[in-house]
């Protein structure tokens, strides 16, 4: 009877065991929250007092804060080019410009994006908000490895009110679904509402699915935006001119910038609350990010805003979460891009990434828990597809123009107010040979952006 219990112990063991190893090796979800212009200190969690963000600040406390995360351009289309692709923008073609409506460019077809590696790993993709990488019929999410897509296909201001409308003359904004507009000229103070809204409704139907669901906001891009519910503490002057309806134009609009944060922390909020509701928050990886720096908001300490390759530009606050994978309340300060994201979740979801082309991004799964360095030895700064800046450890070299160049220790100075060039030339001669190096593999390993004939408005 003895040698009975023992076995049935050592089978309840081994049962045990197997069951562990079973949930382990489950597929994770992910969720990617990417914000428009949204700069250093836009969040409370990173010191910004002129916002309250007191959801994605609990998100920091019970995840982690990335201190030195960043995107690879200062600007939106190159900067979400590179988070879809996990490589430079000048890599894959889509460093050159901001897309505007009825573009011929887009991302090429042949690129494979997140949304294609994990949907090629049985995973249910999804997005909800702005897309930015070509406009036309070939170029939409639909074609891109996303099963769902509602959003704009470019930014918000891309629309006949626009101020310098007599400049672009812009056709009436298209919301989509799919591929197909279903309403031009939506009520814009409505759209953060309305993609939190789809992002809960996925989660919801793929709770039993492994997901992926990207959610680019729209805002807090010009013009400002925020629904009613946000607006009640509106400055009086803006609540005025809406209820007499006067134009506002976007230097009025900027002072209800606490309300636009307010209203994205509250959609992060409502994702959160549904993982929880439906049962699948413990195996839900969620970062939230932004894809450039403010054009409205704060930086501070950083300096530059969106278009600089300065700090501002490009370090981005960025909170993740993944409760008893990533410790609670870490401040991660190894050097991480956006790019990053595509390889660690094929790594964690168990799928392939393309083996035939250079990914730049790196696998950081390991440096998430804390438990490893960041596998980047450089991060390069590009304004356009011109390099202008090197970072290689502390150390920072901005070359944007030869005659006047700066070097930036960031571990003392993450303001970049001391240029340090004179004093460490041999740190100088070193990060030249990282531009080097870098320019010339780039030169050897890119790929081209994809073109369309004749292109046309979608919402004509």
């Amino acid at each position: 009877m003895g040698c009975l219990t023992c076995v049935l112990a050592i089978l309840c063991c081994f049962s045990g065991y197997s069951q562990k190893s079973k949930e382990t090796t489950k597929q994770p979800n992910f969720i990617i929250i990417f914000t428009d212009d949204q700069g250093y200190a836009d969040l409370g969690c990173f010191g910004g007092t002129h916002v309250k963000t007191p959801r994605i600040d609990q998100m920091a406390a019970e995840g982690a804060k990335l201190t030195s995360f960043y995107v690879a351009a200062p600007i939106c289309t190159p900067s979400r080019a590179a988070l879809m692709t996990g490589s430079y923008p000048k890599r894959v073609g889509m460093g050159k410009r901001v897309l505007l409506a009825a573009d011929a460019v887009g991302l090429n077809p042949k690129e494979i994006t997140i949304a294609e590696v994990l949907k090629n790993a049985g995973y249910k993709t999804g997005m909800f908000g702005k897309w930015h990488l070509g406009d036309q019929p070939e170029f939409l999410p639909t074609k891109q490895g996303f099963d769902e897509f509602f959003g704009l296909p470019y930014s918000h201001d891309i629309h006949p009110s626009h101020q310098n409308q007599k400049k672009f003359n812009f056709p009436d904004l298209p919301l989509l679904e799919g591929e197909n507009v279903i309403e031009t000229n939506p009520d814009r103070d409505y759209l953060n509402q309305r993609i939190t809204e789809r992002a809960v409704d996925f989660i919801k139907k793929n709770k039993e699915n492994p997901f992926f669901l990207y959610v680019p906001h729209t805002s807090p891009h010009r013009p400002l935006l925020a629904s009613p519910k946000f607006m009640k503490e509106a400055p009086k002057e803006i609540l005025e001119a809406i209820k007499s309806k006067k134009g506002i134009d976007n230097k009025t609009r900027d002072k209800i910038y606490p309300q636009t944060i307010a209203e994205i922390d509250w959609s992060v909020g409502k994702i959160l609350d549904a993982l929880k509701k439906y049962g699948v928050d413990e195996n839900t990886f969620v970062i939230f990010t932004s894809d450039n720096g403010p054009m409205v908001g704060s930086a501070a300490p950083l300096k530059g805003r969106k278009g600089s390759t300065y700090e501002g530009g490009m370090r981005m606050p960025t909170v993740v979460r993944w409760p008893g994978e990533i410790p609670a309340g870490m401040v991660n300060d190894e050097l991480l891009t956006a790019m990053d994201l595509l390889p660690t979740f094929a790594n964690l979801a168990g799928g392939k990434i393309p083996n035939d082309r250079v990914i730049d991004g790196k696998d950081i799964s390991l440096v998430l828990q804390g438990k490893s360095k960041s596998p980047h030895e450089a991060f390069y700064y590009y304004s356009k597809e011109k390099l202008e800046a090197v970072r290689v450890g502390q150390w920072k070299l901005r070359v944007s123009d030869k005659s006047s160049q700066e070097l930036y220790n960031l571990e003392s100075d993450i303001s970049e107010n001391i240029n340090v060039l004179h004093e460490h030339p041999e740190t100088v001669t070193k990060l030249w040979r990282y531009i080097t190096e870098f320019e010339e593999n780039l030169n050897k390993n890119s790929r081209s952006e994809a073109y369309v004939k004749n292109p046309k408005p979608l919402s004509k």
